[in-house]
């Protein structure tokens, strides 16, 4: 029986739980023979897994097979621990950033491939990611998440036209973003889950407060967006504002942002709303009329992004 996503992350859990348990073991002898069970079994799975791949590289349906395996997650990840993927580390690349072109340009901005070269995958920012404050924030959260998910076997990503927003230094990046760098706990990026918001299951804005803090969520057809609830240029709460299309006005200046493209001031061009970083999950649910999906938000509040 094929497991679903939640039951294969149940089963990374419990794998990464029995790896702690056996490194915690207090007797020496017993610690080092489990180890080396599971690199025994490590790389006879992964001569099976050799021998396979060697099988299909002989028959006619090679490639859309290959393709295959490159789309499924589980196996991806398994070729990709025993060397054996049958994608090089640039077309992964090239595969992720086009997963995340969509998102990108619903903010007005896009990505380009310089290369890879030893071992780091080299960026260009385009439109409104290229100089705008949000840019790092952009970076961080979609195209590493992107990139590291298809290309975990990358030492880091570098990306040009990143430019990092003045009033929140702490939501930056940085220009290179390491691979799975080791921090210590405190620094790592905390997401709260918000729901669905059902209020804006329509569209429109909402301010809620999060954690002891206001957030402006907006929804523009199947986008989401977060944003500090105050407007830069008066200081005053955005709440009770007014939005037009993907522009959103501020109820006590006047000044008018544009949502999508990295909340842009219209009327001020050093002015930006403070982006908040978002992400958006889906879950299957059980209703009544059948399984459904909907969609989970997360946001990230600025003390707490690594």
């Amino acid at each position: 029986m094929l497991l679903d996503d939640r039951g294969l992350q149940e089963r990374v859990v419990r794998v990464e739980t029995l790896l702690g348990e056996i490194e915690a073991l207090k007797d020496p002898t017993a610690r080092a023979k489990a180890a080396e069970m599971v690199q025994v079994l490590l790389e006879l799975y992964g001569e099976g897994l050799a021998r396979m791949m060697e099988v299909v590289a002989d028959g006619e349906e090679s490639k859309r097979t290959f393709g295959a395996f490159a789309e499924d997650e589980l196996i991806s990840h398994l070729l990709l621990l025993h060397g054996l993927h049958p994608l090089d580390v640039e077309a992964r690349v090239v595969s992720a950033l086009e997963e995340v072109r969509p998102y990108l340009q619903s903010h007005g901005g896009n990505v380009e491939l310089l290369g890879v070269e030893g071992g780091v995958a080299r960026l260009r920012m385009q439109g409104s990611c290229d100089g705008c404050p949000s840019s790092a924030m952009t970076l961080k959260l979609a195209i590493e998440e992107a990139i590291q998910k298809a290309a975990p076997d990358l030492e880091g990503i570098e990306a040009e036209g990143v430019s990092e927003p003045k009033p929140a230094p702490t939501l930056v990046a940085g220009p290179t973003l390491r691979r799975k760098e080791k921090k210590p706990k405190e620094e790592q990026t905390s997401w709260t889950v918000v729901g669905g918001l059902p209020q804006l299951s329509g569209g429109g804005m909402l301010v809620k407060e999060i954690s002891g803090e206001p957030v402006l969520f907006v929804k523009l057809e199947d986008d989401f967006y977060a944003y500090r609830h105050l407007c830069p240029g008066c200081g005053e709460s955005l709440e009770g504002g007014s939005l037009k299309g993907a522009e959103l006005g501020c109820p006590g200046c006047g000044r008018r942002y544009d949502v999508r493209r990295a909340g842009r001031c219209l009327d001020a061009q050093q002015l930006y709303l403070e982006p908040i970083p978002l992400l958006v999950s889906e879950e299957v649910v059980e209703e009544r009329q059948g399984p459904g999906r909907r969609s989970i938000v997360k946001i990230a509040l600025p003390s707490a992004v690594g």
